[in-house]
């Protein structure tokens, strides 16, 4: 059986000292300072039409440090804010190839307060993680082992707005095997009464998360809008209990759909989803909530990247694809289809259809018509009267 080599991140969480976490506070802040001046000055050269690269950039943040207003620059590592630099040209090169939005600054209270550092800012020997400036190592807790023989070739530090302290290891695992072939496939039309419906007919339930601490969560905010506005001491602590409450649910929410995922790749070879855009779908404020929790763009970038790993095949469906008015049985095309409508009747051939449940079928067999021979996901149907349709024009909500 083949290995594939794969790049991999590994989270722990970690325990600083006083002396660690007064350091890397203000690793976060320079890393912060370096990258917002980075980015006015080539924001400036972009108005003006010139051109100013990581090179650029680079040389400007040799001379800041010999100014007597950035002098405390030179008090960190250089490799996180070298870092912090490139990720600013990986910004920029995707906002030229219109694959991303301009570059924003960073704000000290609402942005990540994160610091990377490259094999030369960092020592990682017997097990121990010791960072540059710092004279003890980092006390991890590690949950899992890192794999054999693994050296990280980048190691990220983090702090979250709950206060927890976190650090990220990039390594090559080579452990990650391709699963054995079998034959089954599966369709998957995600909801939210059910958060997924298969075309087996299993239904998963919707924990909905952030509902079961929706009370404790709107407590807490109620009691930081009480809070005076500004940096006291009993807003930041208001805020991070708030803070708080919003880690617990989003992980709870990110394991569940690691366990469902990871169970969904295992049993099956071929996986057809839906190509919902959810960055539309949460525009509409009534429902903005409930598919926020569901997260269902976290589930197909589970669902993706661990097909990709263990030899798994996804195939996304056009979003425009009628998979709920469609009859699986005979591909009759419903004329319409209101979503309170959950089962319903083919008219031609008098199956009754359970909507989910009908949607997820038709997802799978226009999925493995993808595959076998080429099709387009919109196959010709026959409508009610008997007569065929070159193409149906589908509805723009989501059946």
């Amino acid at each position: 059986m083949t290995v594939t080599c794969v790049k991999r991140a590994f989270k722990y969480r970690f325990f600083p000292t006083d002396a660690q976490a007064a350091e890397l506070s203000r690793t976060f802040g320079c890393v912060r300072k370096v990258y917002n001046l980075a980015l006015a000055a080539r924001t400036e050269a972009w108005v003006r039409q010139e051109r100013v690269n990581y090179n650029a950039t680079s040389a400007m943040l040799t001379a800041w440090k010999k100014t007597e207003e950035l002098a405390y620059l030179n008090e960190v590592s250089s490799v996180p804010l070298q870092q912090c630099l490139r990720h600013l040209q990986t910004a920029f090169t995707l906002f030229f190839g219109k694959r991303a939005k301009h570059p924003r600054f960073k704000s000290k209270k609402r942005s990540r307060k994160s610091a990377e550092y490259t094999t030369s800012g960092f020592r990682f020997r017997g097990g121990e993680l010791t960072l540059a400036k710092m004279s003890e190592p980092l006390d991890i807790v590690w949950s899992r082992p890192l794999p054999e023989a693994a050296e990280p070739s980048t190691v990220t530090v983090s702090q979250d707005a709950a206060g927890r302290w976190f650090v990220s290891m990039l390594c090559e695992d080579s452990t990650v095997k391709p699963l054995p072939v079998n034959d089954d496939a599966v369709g998957i039309d995600v909801g939210l009464d059910h958060l997924l419906t298969l075309s087996t007919g299993e239904k998963i339930a919707n924990p909905r998360h952030e509902r079961r601490d929706r009370a404790r969560l709107a407590r807490a905010q109620r009691e930081l809008s009480r809070k005076a506005m500004g940096d006291g001491a009993n807003r930041a602590k208001a805020r991070r209990k708030v803070a708080r409450i919003h880690a617990r649910i989003a992980d709870r929410r990110r394991d569940g759909l690691h366990k469902l995922t990871t169970r969904l790749v295992r049993e099956n070879q071929t996986l057809v989803i839906e190509d919902l855009t959810v960055r539309n779908m949460v525009k509409n404020r009534r429902l903005a909530r409930a598919v926020n929790d569901a997260a269902w763009a976290e589930f197909r970038s589970l669902l993706e990247y661990k097909a990709a790993w263990y030899g798994r095949e996804v195939i996304a469906v056009d979003r425009f694809f009628p998979s709920s008015k469609l009859c699986s049985h005979c591909g009759t095309l419903a004329k319409r289809m209101p979503l309170n409508v959950r089962t319903w009747t083919c008219e031609s051939c008098g199956t009754a259809h359970d909507r989910d449940v009908n949607a997820a079928r038709n997802l799978l067999a226009a999925g493995l018509a993808v595959t076998v021979c080429g099709a387009g996901v919109r196959p010709q149907r026959r409508t009610p009267g008997g007569q065929s349709a070159t193409k149906q024009k589908p509805s723009r909500r989501k059946p």
